[in-house]
């Protein structure tokens, strides 16, 4: 039945990208995982050199498309689910294309809640596990439910898979105390350190002994150099660490980077402290893969960005700079980026509650808007009342103008603009129409192009 099964699915793949809207990246997983619910497992013990999964909260698809840059420089063929459908059935639909060349490897992003499903099917040899945020509490719960889980999946795979983990987030560095073949990254710049503890910061108290850890420096959100004055228990040491760090606002960062293999210098295009955090764990995840240091140098500073992450497409005149904003820590690292930009901006914000942004929007209610007083000029999307009030709040003194109309909004905020550029923040469901909306109009490729 898996023969006919995949050959199924890939006939439903190809007529779905004939039709045009969407790359074929959801629906042939789904077919092939009813029809054959053993073919996961099957289709990844086709891959020569194994799977690596990658997941985050923030920054699993900038992250992993990083490191298949990385690997495709070193002329490694990668199976790769590149438009970042990231459950169950969009790693099925990425492996459609498992056997087909010697020596291939799977790097797949996988959705924090289907990690344990995904790696219990794909027997990965390496995990690559960044951050854990507060992110849609609606699908996901809290976050001690998802370290738990994670938790339990690190010590099912002790001693079968390697681990790279972020040492400053406490929740992800936890998961390799006293586990075998862990590489820790991080960053170690203090000029970068926020002046204290961000409200919306989430994992604040020592999973071991629940007093509340005292930091040195935080970085973003919860992340930072942090120790606990009851236990003990302190920030493990990152094998590779960002150890200078300028951020210059949209036109992105410069690095230093101690690694294992030596030092690395990197001009990376992608903005913010975030992207930092990306191009560590990748150069970290590409060099416990065998990738030469110069190699990886390369592919990060060669890397112009992710789907809808930070893209820059012009509009009838006017460059449209998109970053996706989902939650409170990733939306406040999308907002100090942007008041590093001189003079004033212009802000189109799209706020949606489908189910993949998570249907309760409260979380812009934790999320450091105050930063944009005076900033934004117009909202939209099926909540878009909702964020006029969290600006009115926040203290933008012209009330935005409120359209739900996506396309009418964009073209509204894109002619008004008093410069060049406009910023859109739209969440990922507003996100995807934006993008159908500009291929249609001709100024993007679709998914399946």
């Amino acid at each position: 039945m898996f023969r006919v099964a995949r050959a199924l699915a890939r006939l439903a793949r190809a007529a779905s990208r004939r039709v045009g809207r969407t790359g074929g990246t959801t629906a042939p997983g789904r077919m092939l995982l009813k029809l054959s619910p053993g073919s996961l497992r099957r289709m990844a013990s086709e891959l020569d050199a194994g799977s690596v999964l990658v997941s985050a909260t923030n920054g699993k698809t900038t992250t992993a498309a990083m490191i298949a840059a990385a690997l495709e420089g070193a002329g490694r063929p990668v199976v790769h689910n590149r438009a970042g459908s990231n459950m169950a059935w969009g790693v099925a639909t990425a492996l459609l294309d498992a056997g087909r060349e010697r020596g291939e490897i799977g790097l797949f992003e996988v959705d924090e809640a289907w990690l344990p499903a995904v790696a219990r099917d794909t027997a990965p040899r390496l995990l690559l596990l960044s951050n854990l945020f507060r992110d849609q509490l609606d699908r996901y719960g809290e976050l001690e439910l998802l370290a738990d889980r994670w938790a339990e999946l690190t010590a099912d795979l002790d001693g079968r898979a390697r681990f790279v983990l972020n040492a400053d987030d406490p929740l992800v560095a936890d998961l390799g105390r006293d586990r075998a073949g862990v590489t820790y990254f991080g960053v170690e710049d203090d000029s970068q350190a926020l002046p204290g503890m961000q409200h919306a910061a989430d994992s604040k108290h020592c999973r071991n002994c629940g007093h509340a850890y005292e930091y040195e420096a935080v970085y973003m959100g919860h992340m930072g150099r942090y120790r606990c004055p009851n236990c003990g228990r302190t920030r493990p040491e990152p094998q590779v660490a960002a150890t200078s760090v300028a951020l210059d606002g949209m036109r992105g960062s410069r690095v230093k980077l101690r690694t294992p293999q030596g030092d690395l210098d990197l001009e990376l295009k992608l903005p913010g402290l975030y992207n930092v955090y990306n191009a560590v764990a990748a150069a970290a995840t590409a060099l416990e893969l065998g990738v030469p240091l110069a190699t990886v140098g390369d592919a990060l500073e060669g890397f112009g960005g992710a789907f809808g992450r930070v893209e820059t497409i012009p509009v009838s005149g006017r460059q449209v700079s998109i970053l996706l904003i989902k939650n409170p820590a990733g939306a406040n690292e999308v907002l100090r980026t942007l008041t590093l930009e001189d003079g004033q901006l212009d802000l189109w914000i799209a706020l949606n509650d489908g189910i993949a942004d998570g249907r309760d929007i409260s979380w812009i209610w934790d999320a450091d808007f105050e930063v944009l007083a005076g900033r934004v000029r117009r909202v939209t999307g099926t909540r878009a009342e909702e964020m006029a009030l969290r600006l009115k709040y926040a203290g933008v003194e012209a009330e935005p103008e409120v359209d739900r109309d996506l396309g009418r909004s964009l073209d509204s905020a894109v002619a008004g603009a008093a410069g060049d550029h406009v910023y859109a923040l739209p969440t990922y469901t507003a996100l995807l129409e934006l993008r159908d909306l500009l291929a249609e109009r001709g100024l993007v490729k679709r998914w399946s192009e």
